[in-house]
């Protein structure tokens, strides 16, 4: 049905146009229709438990209680943590959390707030 191609970013079915734009309504991204092929390739997406695109700067909520490695600490499910930044590898989010301080998060077990 729909003639539109996906978002380059994070390959959405449900791109629209606007004006001379698309438009992803998912992670907001916009491009030319010309620019689809090139736009995004070397770039990652990385989403967050329920599929919401995370970027640098979000809050996110930690949906699940994780211990943390090499202590007795437990970060609680509920747990805000600001101004994440995303990084290669497999635990994708590098934070700091009140209380306990630095740590990285796996995308997986967080929801954007």
């Amino acid at each position: 049905m729909n003639s539109l191609p996906p978002c380059p970013l994070c390959h959405s079915e449900y791109t629209y146009e606007d004006g001379t734009q698309l438009v992803c309504p998912e992670c907001a991204h916009e491009w030319t229709a010309g620019a689809a092929d090139t736009a995004g390739d070397d770039e990652k997406v990385i989403k967050d438990s329920v599929g919401n695109v995370l970027q640098d700067g979000d809050t996110v909520t930690v949906i699940k209680d994780l211990k943390v490695k090499g202590s007795s600490l437990v970060v609680k499910v509920g747990t805000k943590v600001k101004g994440i930044r995303l990084c290669d590898g497999d635990h994708d989010i590098d934070c700091k959390i009140d209380g306990i301080g630095a740590m990285k998060l796996k995308s997986e077990f967080v929801r954007k707030v």
